[in-house]
């Protein structure tokens, strides 16, 4: 198979530790890999960018396993050609699997042009989305305390939804304090 990219790395990303594989060398030559690893606090992944940029990578390639991926995304972002992969998609043969095997065959596949990027948008975006569903989630929880004390109320034979029509209202609050 002729590979298409030159310096690249796959990178297996986990909790606390990231296997790194760089293969370097011609389209037409076996290339050389050298793989380290790298914990996950943001110290050590600059370092990583050092180490990516002084082996002359040019595509990083990881999968997108849970949340992992986010703060090595960030970091890495605009520095490199990256390809978020979906995990299925790149499977390795079943067997057994190491961090290391795992993280050479994602270099691999990115050296023949065989990952298909999944889509990231941009950090803006990215912000805006984390923003959104935060605040989702508070509406949520606002919602379920607020049944919780209706609940209780009703529970209690105070039938104050019967008189007023909200509960949470200035009304309502003035009531219940």
């Amino acid at each position: 198979m002729e590979a298409i990219v030159t310096h690249c790395a796959g990178l297996d990303v986990h909790q606390k530790n990231i296997v790194v594989a760089v293969m370097a060398g011609k389209e037409d030559e076996t290339p050389e890999t050298e793989v380290r690893s790298f914990p996950t606090m943001t110290r050590n992944l600059y370092e990583m960018l050092r180490w990516l940029e002084e082996k002359g990578v040019t595509h990083i390639a990881m999968e997108s396993t849970g949340i992992y991926w986010k703060p090595v995304y960030n970091i890495l972002e605009g520095y490199f050609d990256i390809t978020l992969a979906n995990a299925q998609r790149i499977k390795n043969v079943p067997g057994r699997k190491t961090d290391v095997s795992d993280a050479e065959w994602i270099a691999k596949l990115l050296r023949h042009g065989l990952i298909e990027k999944s889509f990231v948008p941009s950090a803006d975006i990215r912000e805006l989305r984390d923003l959104t569903r935060l605040r989702k989630k508070w509406i949520g929880n606002l919602t379920a305390e607020k049944n919780r004390i209706q609940k209780v109320l009703e529970t209690s034979n105070i039938k104050l939804s019967n008189v007023i029509s909200d509960i949470f209202g200035v009304s309502g609050r003035n009531l219940l304090a």
